[in-house]
């Protein structure tokens, strides 16, 4: 019913579907940039964009999935006007996150796992793992072929499994 209003124009029902979806948006949006002020934006810009086009809405997904998808529409963008999206060795880019060091405390946060990824990659795997978006979803909003988030898919999951797990310490030689 809150659907129907917000079609009308109903501001009331707008205000329901800022405060029911506004924080997967927000969470999703902090995992694409890594930053608040950042993802803050960003769902205000898909809230707003929501508002322009909730009339079109044609309900062959869930309309919290629809939402969602214009916040990682409005992140692809966001990264590109950081130019974070430039063609780079994002390998390189990798390889250079784990000089950092590894989580050896044996507990590991997912996020800040995350944000030792560069944004291409990082954007990847929130996208493919958390959100559910498949290759050739990735490869229309990257504006490159599946083989291309297959690939950054693979080396950021491989460079995540390398940050996750400890370090075994040189002291320890077996007798």
């Amino acid at each position: 019913m809150t659907l129907v209003r917000a079609q009308s124009g109903d501001m009331a029902a707008f205000e329901e579907i800022y405060r029911r979806y506004s924080r997967a948006c927000f969470q999703l949006a902090l995992r694409l940039t890594g930053q608040r002020q950042p993802a803050e934006d960003l769902v205000h810009e898909a809230f707003l964009k929501m508002m322009d086009t909730v009339g079109s809405y044609r309900g062959e997904a869930p309309f919290g999935a629809w939402f969602k998808r214009l916040t990682a529409n409005a992140g692809i963008d966001w990264l590109r006007r950081q130019r974070h999206l430039a063609d780079t060795d994002s390998e390189a880019m990798i390889e250079q996150t784990a000089a950092a060091g590894h989580d050896t405390a044996g507990l590991v946060d997912a996020d800040a796992l995350l944000a030792r990824l560069p944004p291409r990659a990082r954007a990847i795997v929130v996208l493919h793992e958390l959100e559910g978006y498949t290759h050739a979803d990735l490869a229309a909003l990257f504006g490159q072929s599946e083989s291309y988030s297959k690939s950054i898919l693979a080396r950021a999951l491989k460079r995540l499994h390398a940050l996750a797990t400890p370090v075994e310490s040189d002291a320890k030689v077996a007798i």
